[in-house]
């Protein structure tokens, strides 16, 4: 078992920026890609940034230039840069891990809200 906790969600204007942190504990020796995933109201949860245990990322489209994950080596915290935000960035962004031998764990979600 892995335990996500998330933080660093909140209110900002367009073009403002956030970062998201994410803690996990327990079973961690197992983590082996780690990432974001965000849902918004009305829509399916969709993929956001990935980085896999050699740092190589994996970005949604919409975010390429404007995210930025990264990871510790400890297998402990992944954290989301987000810049430049837009209105359609709003959502709930989840924190998750898999592990090595191909389980996924998720955060409760933390909130992102880009508003005027």
């Amino acid at each position: 078992q892995v335990q996500l906790v998330e933080s660093g969600g909140g209110s900002v204007q367009p073009g403002g920026s956030l970062r998201l942190s994410c803690y996990a504990s327990g079973n961690n020796r197992m983590v082996s890609r780690m990432g974001w995933y965000r849902q918004a109201l009305g829509k399916q949860r969709e993929m956001v940034a990935t980085i896999a245990g050699d740092m190589s990322r994996n970005y949604a489209d919409s975010v390429k230039g404007r995210f930025a994950v990264y990871r510790d080596n400890t297998k402990t915290t992944v954290g989301l840069q987000m810049t430049n935000l837009k209105p359609e960035d709003t959502a709930v962004y989840y924190c998750y891990v898999r592990t090595t031998n191909g389980v996924d764990f998720w955060g409760p979600g933390t909130q992102v809200t880009v508003s005027s």
